[in-house]
């Protein structure tokens, strides 16, 4: 083994459970798609996209998320924006993903949902023949539109219920509490689907408590600010309610100051079922061992600690026991391999 600590990390099997796939465009491919379909982008390059990549609040950081958004028109464009994605992971050794993909978002411009959904099913699919990585679909409202057109969009992905894993909720969360959706949710769980939130990244505790109260999520997707309300910590803690943290995305978002100010050892310290993700590294600036890299040496996690945030990510997936086990059994023979 390597004296490099982030040796352990490259080789850790991992599942990555919190990933925006429109968020990983990266700048090169925004430019060609723009290219592609003869779409006018206000940079001039490459490096000016990259430029722009520079936010301070999630405001901004949306803007231009949906702002990137529009270069993505044909079925190929989606098929190769997450095949593109798998193939980078593959590279961290991600063995499982759960990627959410926003409907509205394309919809609302007038792209049809099967347009997007088929091509980043069938990415996925060749995904799993390619790089042997298994994958699921969370499809996720957008919280600042109305709870009617979440319902809406739903009722539109009733005929994919098969092929969908779960369902979620984004983008921004002031103003937007869970509970705003909770008849939506309603719905989610009566057609069989599991349930996700965003809530307590920008938003205060409370979102969280509406979450797991008024929505009945099965994870809380960031939950940093749970460090707010102790109760709150003690009921995470007893439901063993998982968090999909990602730390770079809270440090480019100035959720934190800096790495050293992250809450995730302390939650980590506390019980609470924590993983690592990487939300949407093309514009935050790391994938998933870039994150893992960053937590490990800002808040000096051990290899076993990291070693628990990727048995967590199995455990926190909505894959069925058995694969579960099977997964959550490779990470426990690399580490044994690593010590021996």
């Amino acid at each position: 083994m390597s004296a490099d600590p982030n040796d352990f990390i490259a080789g850790l099997p991992k599942a990555e459970l919190h990933l925006h796939i429109e968020g990983s465009l990266e700048p090169e491919m925004m430019v060609a798609l723009a290219e592609r379909n003869g779409v006018r982008l206000p940079y001039a390059d490459v490096d000016a996209v990259r430029a722009a990549y520079n936010f301070t609040s999630l405001q901004d950081f949306l803007d231009l998320y949906y702002q990137g958004m529009a270069v993505l028109q044909t079925e190929q464009d989606f098929y190769d924006l997450t095949l593109a994605y798998l193939r980078r992971v593959a590279q961290d050794n991600v063995r499982h993903v759960e990627i959410f993909f926003d409907p509205q978002g394309h919809t609302g411009r007038g792209i049809a949902f099967a347009t997007a959904f088929d091509g980043i099913e069938k990415a996925l699919r060749d995904g799993a023949d390619e790089l042997d990585i298994t994958a699921g679909i969370i499809l996720c409202f957008l919280r600042h539109l109305s709870a009617a057109d979440a319902m809406a969009t739903l009722e539109e992905a009733l005929p994919y219920r098969d092929r969908i894993v779960g369902v979620g909720l984004d983008s921004s969360e002031q103003g937007h509490p869970p509970a705003k959706f909770q008849a939506v949710f309603d719905r989610v769980r009566a057609e069989g689907f599991h349930a996700v939130a965003h809530a307590g990244e920008e938003g205060p505790p409370a979102y969280i408590w509406s979450a797991l109260d008024d929505l009945k999520v099965e994870r809380i997707d960031h939950g940093v600010r749970a460090l707010e309300d102790p109760d709150l910590m003690l009921e995470l803690a007893r439901r063993r309610t998982p968090l999909t943290v990602c730390p770079l995305s809270n440090i480019r978002l100035c959720v934190f100051d800096d790495m050293t100010a992250h809450p995730l050892k302390m939650m980590l310290d506390r019980g609470l079922m924590v993983t690592v993700n990487s939300d949407d590294p093309a514009y935050f600036g790391g994938y998933m061992n870039d994150n893992y890299a960053a937590v490990r040496q800002a808040l000096g996690l051990t290899n076993e600690e990291l070693a628990l945030i990727a048995r967590n990510s199995f455990e926190a997936s909505f894959l069925d026991n058995a694969t579960k086990a099977d997964y959550i059994a490779e990470v426990e023979a690399y580490v044994r391999a690593v010590q021996a």
